[in-house]
Protein backbone atom coordinates (compact mmCIF):
# COMPACT_ATOMS: atom_id res chain seq x y z
CA UNK A 1 0.00 0.00 0.00
CA UNK A 2 1.42 3.21 -0.66
CA UNK A 3 1.78 5.75 2.20
CA UNK A 4 -1.71 7.48 3.40
CA UNK A 5 -1.44 10.95 3.83
CA UNK A 6 -3.77 12.84 6.73
CA UNK A 7 -6.43 13.32 3.68
CA UNK A 8 -6.36 10.13 3.23
CA UNK A 9 -6.97 8.91 6.56
CA UNK A 10 -9.34 11.34 6.62
CA UNK A 11 -11.86 9.74 3.90
CA UNK A 12 -10.67 6.23 5.23
CA UNK A 13 -12.49 6.97 8.19
CA UNK A 14 -15.45 8.83 6.46
CA UNK A 15 -16.30 5.65 4.64
CA UNK A 16 -15.90 3.19 7.69
CA UNK A 17 -18.14 5.09 9.55
CA UNK A 18 -20.57 4.88 6.52
CA UNK A 19 -20.38 8.67 5.84
CA UNK A 20 -19.06 8.71 2.35
CA UNK A 21 -20.12 5.73 -0.27
CA UNK A 22 -17.36 3.65 -1.19
CA UNK A 23 -18.78 3.76 -5.05
CA UNK A 24 -18.80 7.52 -4.63
CA UNK A 25 -14.96 7.87 -4.27
CA UNK A 26 -13.93 8.03 -8.12
CA UNK A 27 -16.12 11.27 -8.78
CA UNK A 28 -15.44 12.73 -5.26
CA UNK A 29 -11.64 12.80 -5.61
CA UNK A 30 -11.28 12.56 -9.29
CA UNK A 31 -7.78 10.41 -9.20
CA UNK A 32 -9.55 6.38 -9.93
CA UNK A 33 -6.09 5.28 -8.31
CA UNK A 34 -6.13 7.06 -5.37
CA UNK A 35 -9.81 5.86 -4.52
CA UNK A 36 -8.84 2.33 -5.14
CA UNK A 37 -6.05 2.67 -2.29
CA UNK A 38 -8.37 4.03 0.16
CA UNK A 39 -11.28 1.96 -0.82
CA UNK A 40 -8.70 -1.28 -0.29
CA UNK A 41 -7.94 0.48 3.53
CA UNK A 42 -11.35 0.75 4.04
CA UNK A 43 -12.26 -2.62 3.11
CA UNK A 44 -9.82 -4.04 5.52
CA UNK A 45 -10.84 -2.30 8.51
CA UNK A 46 -14.90 -2.69 7.63
CA UNK A 47 -13.43 -6.69 7.53
CA UNK A 48 -10.73 -7.11 9.59
CA UNK A 49 -9.48 -9.03 6.95
CA UNK A 50 -6.01 -8.51 5.29
CA UNK A 51 -5.97 -7.98 1.41
CA UNK A 52 -2.18 -8.29 1.39
CA UNK A 53 -1.13 -10.26 -1.73
CA UNK A 54 -3.72 -8.64 -3.93
CA UNK A 55 -2.05 -5.83 -6.28
CA UNK A 56 -2.89 -2.24 -6.42
CA UNK A 57 -0.45 -0.59 -8.22
CA UNK A 58 0.43 -1.08 -11.52
CA UNK A 59 -2.90 -1.26 -13.16
CA UNK A 60 -4.59 1.74 -15.06
CA UNK A 61 -8.00 2.16 -13.13
CA UNK A 62 -8.85 5.26 -15.24
CA UNK A 63 -9.11 2.76 -18.18
CA UNK A 64 -12.00 0.53 -16.50
CA UNK A 65 -14.22 3.21 -14.85
CA UNK A 66 -17.38 3.49 -16.31
CA UNK A 67 -17.43 0.18 -17.99
CA UNK A 68 -15.05 -2.50 -16.86
CA UNK A 69 -15.83 -2.64 -12.98
CA UNK A 70 -16.94 -0.32 -10.30
CA UNK A 71 -15.71 -0.14 -6.99
CA UNK A 72 -12.10 -1.48 -7.77
CA UNK A 73 -9.92 -2.62 -4.44
CA UNK A 74 -7.03 -4.21 -6.92
CA UNK A 75 -6.27 -6.57 -9.58
CA UNK A 76 -5.96 -10.80 -10.12
CA UNK A 77 -2.94 -11.95 -12.37
CA UNK A 78 -3.38 -14.73 -14.56
CA UNK A 79 -0.50 -16.16 -16.46
CA UNK A 80 -0.58 -16.29 -19.78
CA UNK A 81 1.01 -19.02 -22.33
CA UNK A 82 1.29 -19.21 -25.41
CA UNK A 83 0.45 -21.84 -28.03
CA UNK A 84 1.26 -22.48 -31.59
CA UNK A 85 2.25 -21.98 -34.20
CA UNK A 86 -1.34 -22.61 -35.13
CA UNK A 87 -1.21 -22.92 -38.55
CA UNK A 88 -5.36 -22.43 -40.00
CA UNK A 89 -6.13 -21.44 -43.46
CA UNK A 90 -3.27 -20.70 -44.35
CA UNK A 91 -1.96 -18.52 -41.88
CA UNK A 92 0.16 -19.05 -38.65
CA UNK A 93 -0.95 -17.30 -35.20
CA UNK A 94 0.26 -17.61 -32.11
CA UNK A 95 -2.31 -18.24 -29.54
CA UNK A 96 -2.63 -16.39 -25.55
CA UNK A 97 -4.37 -18.75 -23.57
CA UNK A 98 -4.24 -17.15 -19.66
CA UNK A 99 -5.07 -19.86 -17.07
CA UNK A 100 -4.37 -21.26 -13.93
CA UNK A 101 -4.05 -24.85 -15.37
CA UNK A 102 -1.14 -26.79 -15.69
CA UNK A 103 -0.61 -28.93 -18.84
CA UNK A 104 -3.68 -26.63 -21.11
CA UNK A 105 -0.96 -24.87 -22.76
CA UNK A 106 1.43 -27.25 -23.17
CA UNK A 107 -1.40 -30.07 -24.44
CA UNK A 108 -2.92 -27.16 -26.91
CA UNK A 109 0.30 -26.59 -27.91
CA UNK A 110 1.23 -29.88 -29.12
CA UNK A 111 -2.28 -29.98 -30.95
CA UNK A 112 -0.93 -27.16 -32.89
CA UNK A 113 2.44 -28.97 -33.46
CA UNK A 114 0.34 -32.42 -34.85
CA UNK A 115 -2.03 -29.74 -37.31
CA UNK A 116 1.34 -28.18 -38.35
CA UNK A 117 3.17 -30.63 -39.69
CA UNK A 118 -0.25 -32.58 -41.22
CA UNK A 119 -0.26 -29.45 -43.27
CA UNK A 120 -2.90 -27.10 -41.29
CA UNK A 121 -6.47 -26.36 -40.21
CA UNK A 122 -9.06 -25.21 -42.56
CA UNK A 123 -12.11 -22.91 -41.22
CA UNK A 124 -15.69 -21.88 -41.87
CA UNK A 125 -17.95 -19.30 -40.63
CA UNK A 126 -21.60 -20.34 -41.33
CA UNK A 127 -23.29 -17.53 -39.30
CA UNK A 128 -22.62 -14.39 -37.58
CA UNK A 129 -25.14 -12.84 -35.56
CA UNK A 130 -25.84 -11.77 -32.22
CA UNK A 131 -29.50 -12.33 -30.76
CA UNK A 132 -31.69 -10.74 -27.83
CA UNK A 133 -35.15 -11.66 -27.05
CA UNK A 134 -37.75 -10.06 -25.06
CA UNK A 135 -40.81 -11.15 -23.50
CA UNK A 136 -43.97 -9.00 -23.56
CA UNK A 137 -47.75 -9.95 -22.76
CA UNK A 138 -51.04 -9.83 -23.76
CA UNK A 139 -54.55 -10.36 -21.89
CA UNK A 140 -55.20 -12.92 -24.14
CA UNK A 141 -52.59 -15.99 -25.92
CA UNK A 142 -54.69 -15.13 -29.94
CA UNK A 143 -53.46 -11.34 -29.10
CA UNK A 144 -50.03 -12.67 -28.42
CA UNK A 145 -50.39 -14.49 -31.56
CA UNK A 146 -51.43 -11.69 -33.74
CA UNK A 147 -48.41 -9.73 -33.15
CA UNK A 148 -45.84 -12.88 -33.90
CA UNK A 149 -47.77 -13.12 -37.05
CA UNK A 150 -47.13 -9.39 -37.73
CA UNK A 151 -43.43 -9.36 -36.55
CA UNK A 152 -42.84 -12.74 -39.16
CA UNK A 153 -44.53 -11.04 -41.78
CA UNK A 154 -41.62 -10.09 -44.55
CA UNK A 155 -44.10 -7.44 -45.44
CA UNK A 156 -42.93 -5.84 -42.50
CA UNK A 157 -39.70 -6.80 -41.69
CA UNK A 158 -38.12 -3.78 -44.01
CA UNK A 159 -39.82 -1.31 -41.56
CA UNK A 160 -39.19 -3.22 -38.15
CA UNK A 161 -35.32 -2.92 -39.75
CA UNK A 162 -35.63 0.50 -40.07
CA UNK A 163 -36.17 0.68 -36.63
CA UNK A 164 -33.96 -1.40 -35.08
CA UNK A 165 -30.67 -0.17 -37.60
CA UNK A 166 -30.86 3.21 -36.95
CA UNK A 167 -29.81 2.34 -33.02
CA UNK A 168 -26.15 2.21 -34.80
CA UNK A 169 -24.04 2.27 -37.75
CA UNK A 170 -23.12 -1.68 -37.74
CA UNK A 171 -25.71 -3.35 -36.31
CA UNK A 172 -28.34 -4.44 -39.21
CA UNK A 173 -31.58 -6.67 -38.57
CA UNK A 174 -31.16 -10.41 -39.87
CA UNK A 175 -34.16 -11.80 -38.50
CA UNK A 176 -37.16 -12.30 -35.73
CA UNK A 177 -37.92 -15.97 -34.39
CA UNK A 178 -40.77 -15.52 -32.03
CA UNK A 179 -41.93 -18.56 -29.39
CA UNK A 180 -45.56 -18.41 -27.50
CA UNK A 181 -45.97 -19.06 -24.35
CA UNK A 182 -49.83 -18.68 -23.27
CA UNK A 183 -50.12 -15.05 -23.65
CA UNK A 184 -46.90 -14.59 -23.63
CA UNK A 185 -44.59 -13.42 -27.02
CA UNK A 186 -40.94 -14.00 -26.92
CA UNK A 187 -38.96 -12.32 -29.93
CA UNK A 188 -35.57 -13.64 -30.47
CA UNK A 189 -34.03 -10.40 -32.66
CA UNK A 190 -30.73 -11.28 -34.53
CA UNK A 191 -28.54 -8.94 -35.81
CA UNK A 192 -25.00 -8.33 -37.30
CA UNK A 193 -22.56 -6.27 -34.97
CA UNK A 194 -19.50 -5.27 -36.74
CA UNK A 195 -16.27 -6.02 -34.47
CA UNK A 196 -18.56 -5.52 -31.14
CA UNK A 197 -19.74 -8.78 -29.55
CA UNK A 198 -22.87 -6.57 -29.74
CA UNK A 199 -24.95 -7.28 -26.30
CA UNK A 200 -25.70 -3.72 -25.98
CA UNK A 201 -25.64 -2.75 -29.50
CA UNK A 202 -28.26 -5.39 -30.43
CA UNK A 203 -30.53 -4.08 -27.38
CA UNK A 204 -30.78 -0.64 -28.41
CA UNK A 205 -31.96 -1.98 -31.15
CA UNK A 206 -34.65 -4.44 -29.71
CA UNK A 207 -35.27 -1.41 -27.86
CA UNK A 208 -36.05 0.55 -30.68
CA UNK A 209 -38.04 -1.88 -31.97
CA UNK A 210 -40.24 -2.30 -29.24
CA UNK A 211 -41.29 1.04 -28.75
CA UNK A 212 -41.98 1.21 -32.53
CA UNK A 213 -44.77 -1.75 -31.91
CA UNK A 214 -46.27 -0.28 -28.68
CA UNK A 215 -47.34 2.39 -30.73
CA UNK A 216 -48.78 -0.33 -33.24
CA UNK A 217 -50.15 -2.48 -30.20
CA UNK A 218 -50.84 -0.19 -26.92
CA UNK A 219 -52.06 -2.99 -25.46
CA UNK A 220 -48.39 -4.84 -25.41
CA UNK A 221 -46.96 -5.32 -22.00
CA UNK A 222 -43.07 -5.37 -22.05
CA UNK A 223 -42.30 -7.73 -19.30
CA UNK A 224 -38.26 -7.45 -20.03
CA UNK A 225 -35.69 -6.80 -22.38
CA UNK A 226 -34.50 -10.22 -22.22
CA UNK A 227 -36.93 -13.27 -21.35
CA UNK A 228 -34.03 -15.73 -21.90
CA UNK A 229 -34.88 -17.00 -25.52
CA UNK A 230 -31.66 -15.38 -26.24
CA UNK A 231 -30.35 -17.23 -24.36
CA UNK A 232 -26.97 -15.29 -23.03
CA UNK A 233 -24.63 -16.73 -20.24
CA UNK A 234 -26.72 -20.38 -19.46
CA UNK A 235 -26.79 -23.74 -22.10
CA UNK A 236 -29.62 -23.60 -24.60
CA UNK A 237 -30.65 -25.71 -27.23
CA UNK A 238 -31.48 -22.29 -29.22
CA UNK A 239 -27.93 -21.39 -29.58
CA UNK A 240 -26.86 -25.34 -29.78
CA UNK A 241 -29.62 -25.11 -32.79
CA UNK A 242 -29.68 -21.64 -34.36
CA UNK A 243 -26.45 -20.27 -33.34
CA UNK A 244 -25.77 -17.37 -31.58
CA UNK A 245 -22.41 -15.09 -31.86
CA UNK A 246 -20.29 -16.54 -34.76
CA UNK A 247 -20.59 -20.46 -35.64
CA UNK A 248 -17.63 -22.24 -37.20
CA UNK A 249 -16.52 -25.30 -38.25
CA UNK A 250 -12.69 -25.84 -38.23
CA UNK A 251 -11.26 -29.38 -39.51
CA UNK A 252 -8.22 -31.04 -40.32
CA UNK A 253 -6.34 -33.77 -41.60
CA UNK A 254 -3.72 -35.33 -39.24
CA UNK A 255 -1.72 -37.65 -41.22
CA UNK A 256 -0.77 -41.55 -39.58
CA UNK A 257 3.25 -40.70 -38.89
CA UNK A 258 2.08 -37.57 -36.99
CA UNK A 259 -0.85 -39.53 -34.81
CA UNK A 260 2.28 -41.93 -34.02
CA UNK A 261 5.08 -39.91 -33.08
CA UNK A 262 3.69 -36.48 -31.94
CA UNK A 263 0.25 -37.61 -30.23
CA UNK A 264 1.64 -40.87 -29.14
CA UNK A 265 -1.11 -43.27 -30.35
CA UNK A 266 -3.34 -44.61 -33.01
CA UNK A 267 -5.99 -43.37 -35.27
CA UNK A 268 -8.25 -46.21 -34.52
CA UNK A 269 -8.19 -45.67 -30.99
CA UNK A 270 -8.59 -41.82 -31.19
CA UNK A 271 -11.72 -42.44 -33.06
CA UNK A 272 -13.39 -45.53 -30.98
CA UNK A 273 -12.16 -42.88 -27.76
CA UNK A 274 -14.19 -40.12 -29.56
CA UNK A 275 -17.16 -42.21 -30.43
CA UNK A 276 -17.71 -43.55 -26.82
CA UNK A 277 -16.33 -40.32 -25.17
CA UNK A 278 -17.31 -37.08 -26.83
CA UNK A 279 -20.37 -38.69 -28.19
CA UNK A 280 -22.15 -41.51 -26.60
CA UNK A 281 -20.57 -41.05 -22.88
CA UNK A 282 -21.97 -37.10 -23.66
CA UNK A 283 -25.41 -38.89 -24.27
CA UNK A 284 -25.59 -40.71 -21.86
CA UNK A 285 -24.93 -37.80 -19.41
CA UNK A 286 -27.50 -35.97 -21.21
CA UNK A 287 -25.00 -32.89 -22.29
CA UNK A 288 -26.37 -29.88 -24.18
CA UNK A 289 -23.89 -28.86 -26.31
CA UNK A 290 -20.88 -30.60 -24.87
CA UNK A 291 -20.05 -33.10 -27.20
CA UNK A 292 -16.32 -32.95 -26.75
CA UNK A 293 -13.60 -33.53 -24.37
CA UNK A 294 -12.83 -30.00 -22.72
CA UNK A 295 -13.35 -27.55 -25.54
CA UNK A 296 -14.44 -24.90 -22.38
CA UNK A 297 -10.89 -25.04 -21.28
CA UNK A 298 -9.33 -23.30 -24.22
CA UNK A 299 -12.50 -20.95 -24.74
CA UNK A 300 -12.06 -19.80 -21.54
CA UNK A 301 -8.09 -19.20 -21.53
CA UNK A 302 -8.20 -17.41 -24.89
CA UNK A 303 -11.40 -15.25 -23.78
CA UNK A 304 -9.22 -14.65 -20.27
CA UNK A 305 -6.70 -13.22 -22.39
CA UNK A 306 -8.13 -10.88 -25.53
CA UNK A 307 -10.89 -9.37 -23.07
CA UNK A 308 -13.97 -11.53 -23.90
CA UNK A 309 -16.54 -12.10 -21.12
CA UNK A 310 -15.75 -15.07 -19.29
CA UNK A 311 -19.01 -15.77 -18.75
CA UNK A 312 -19.94 -16.58 -22.42
CA UNK A 313 -17.90 -19.57 -21.94
CA UNK A 314 -20.80 -21.13 -21.33
CA UNK A 315 -22.40 -21.24 -24.70
CA UNK A 316 -19.10 -20.54 -26.58
CA UNK A 317 -17.92 -24.05 -25.49
CA UNK A 318 -21.05 -25.66 -27.60
CA UNK A 319 -18.89 -27.76 -29.30
CA UNK A 320 -19.35 -31.07 -31.08
CA UNK A 321 -16.07 -33.09 -31.82
CA UNK A 322 -15.87 -34.79 -34.50
CA UNK A 323 -13.15 -38.04 -35.50
CA UNK A 324 -13.09 -40.61 -38.43
CA UNK A 325 -10.21 -42.74 -40.10
CA UNK A 326 -9.82 -41.88 -43.73
CA UNK A 327 -7.79 -42.31 -46.55
CA UNK A 328 -8.03 -46.16 -46.69
CA UNK A 329 -8.42 -45.62 -42.83
CA UNK A 330 -4.45 -44.48 -42.28
CA UNK A 331 -4.87 -40.61 -41.97
CA UNK A 332 -7.64 -39.21 -38.96
CA UNK A 333 -9.89 -36.06 -40.05
CA UNK A 334 -10.70 -34.08 -37.07
CA UNK A 335 -13.40 -31.34 -37.25
CA UNK A 336 -14.98 -29.42 -33.76
CA UNK A 337 -18.03 -27.18 -35.18
CA UNK A 338 -19.25 -24.87 -32.75
CA UNK A 339 -22.27 -22.95 -33.52
CA UNK A 340 -22.30 -19.68 -30.58
CA UNK A 341 -18.95 -18.34 -30.51
CA UNK A 342 -19.55 -14.72 -28.71
CA UNK A 343 -16.44 -12.89 -29.23
CA UNK A 344 -15.45 -9.05 -30.27
CA UNK A 345 -12.61 -7.33 -30.91
CA UNK A 346 -13.49 -3.53 -29.52
CA UNK A 347 -15.72 -2.78 -26.93
CA UNK A 348 -15.69 -4.22 -22.85
CA UNK A 349 -12.21 -5.88 -21.63
CA UNK A 350 -11.00 -5.58 -25.19
CA UNK A 351 -9.20 -2.00 -24.78
CA UNK A 352 -7.43 -2.62 -21.59
CA UNK A 353 -3.90 -2.73 -22.03
CA UNK A 354 -2.82 -6.25 -21.26
CA UNK A 355 -5.86 -7.95 -23.34
CA UNK A 356 -5.30 -5.61 -26.28
CA UNK A 357 -2.00 -6.53 -26.20
CA UNK A 358 -3.03 -10.32 -26.99
CA UNK A 359 -5.35 -8.90 -29.64
CA UNK A 360 -2.00 -7.47 -31.24
CA UNK A 361 -0.07 -10.52 -31.37
CA UNK A 362 -3.52 -12.26 -32.98
CA UNK A 363 -3.71 -9.31 -35.47
CA UNK A 364 -7.44 -8.56 -35.10
CA UNK A 365 -7.15 -5.68 -32.28
CA UNK A 366 -9.39 -2.83 -32.54
CA UNK A 367 -12.32 -2.62 -35.71
CA UNK A 368 -11.64 -3.33 -39.29
CA UNK A 369 -12.06 -0.12 -41.25
CA UNK A 370 -12.02 -1.72 -44.40
CA UNK A 371 -14.39 -4.74 -43.39
CA UNK A 372 -16.17 -4.07 -40.46
CA UNK A 373 -17.12 -7.25 -38.23
CA UNK A 374 -13.72 -9.91 -39.91
CA UNK A 375 -11.76 -8.79 -37.11
CA UNK A 376 -14.23 -10.01 -34.91
CA UNK A 377 -14.91 -13.18 -37.29
CA UNK A 378 -11.24 -13.81 -37.83
CA UNK A 379 -10.81 -13.90 -34.00
CA UNK A 380 -13.77 -16.80 -33.72
CA UNK A 381 -12.01 -19.15 -36.26
CA UNK A 382 -9.31 -18.82 -34.21
CA UNK A 383 -10.83 -19.77 -30.90
CA UNK A 384 -12.10 -22.81 -33.05
CA UNK A 385 -8.98 -23.63 -34.42
CA UNK A 386 -7.46 -23.41 -31.05
CA UNK A 387 -10.65 -25.83 -29.67
CA UNK A 388 -9.43 -28.22 -32.57
CA UNK A 389 -5.66 -28.59 -30.93
CA UNK A 390 -6.71 -28.68 -27.63
CA UNK A 391 -9.16 -31.52 -28.49
CA UNK A 392 -6.91 -33.72 -30.50
CA UNK A 393 -4.47 -33.52 -27.76
CA UNK A 394 -6.58 -34.06 -24.66
CA UNK A 395 -7.79 -37.05 -26.64
CA UNK A 396 -4.47 -38.65 -27.74
CA UNK A 397 -3.42 -38.16 -23.67
CA UNK A 398 -6.06 -40.24 -22.79
CA UNK A 399 -6.02 -43.00 -25.62
CA UNK A 400 -2.79 -43.24 -24.81
CA UNK A 401 -3.00 -43.51 -20.56
CA UNK A 402 -0.89 -40.28 -20.75
CA UNK A 403 -3.36 -37.87 -18.61
CA UNK A 404 -2.76 -38.88 -15.22
CA UNK A 405 1.13 -38.61 -15.71
CA UNK A 406 0.93 -35.58 -17.42
CA UNK A 407 -1.39 -33.50 -14.93
CA UNK A 408 1.24 -35.13 -12.00
CA UNK A 409 4.19 -33.54 -13.57
CA UNK A 410 2.65 -30.03 -15.12
CA UNK A 411 -0.27 -29.68 -12.63
CA UNK A 412 1.09 -30.26 -9.26
CA UNK A 413 3.58 -27.56 -7.42
CA UNK A 414 7.55 -28.35 -7.51
CA UNK A 415 7.44 -27.03 -4.14
CA UNK A 416 8.77 -29.53 -0.64
CA UNK A 417 5.44 -28.90 0.78
CA UNK A 418 6.82 -30.68 4.44
CA UNK A 419 9.29 -27.00 4.12
CA UNK A 420 6.59 -25.04 3.70
CA UNK A 421 4.42 -26.82 6.41
CA UNK A 422 7.30 -26.30 8.58
CA UNK A 423 7.88 -22.85 8.05
CA UNK A 424 4.85 -21.65 8.48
Amino acid sequence: MPALSEDDEEIIQSVVQGKTPSYSLESKLGDCMRAASIRKEALQRITGKSLEGLPLEGFDYESILGQCCEMPVGYVQIPVGIAGPLLLDGREYSVPMATTEGCLVASTNRGCKAIFVSGGADSVLLRDGMTRAPVVRFSTAKRAAELKFFVEDPLNFETLSLMFNKSSRFARLQGIQCAIAGKNLYMRFSCSTGDAMGMNMVSKGVQNVLDYLQSEYPDMDVIGISGNFCSDKKPAAVNWIEGRGKSVVCEAIIKEEVVKKVLKTEVAALVELNMLKNLTGSAMAGALGGFNAHASNIVSAVYLATGQDPAQNVESSHCITMMEAVNDGKDLHVSVTMPSIEVGTVGGGTQLASQSACLNLLGVKGANRDAPGSNARLLATIVAGSVLAGELSLMSAISAGQLVKSHMKYNRSIKDISQVITSS
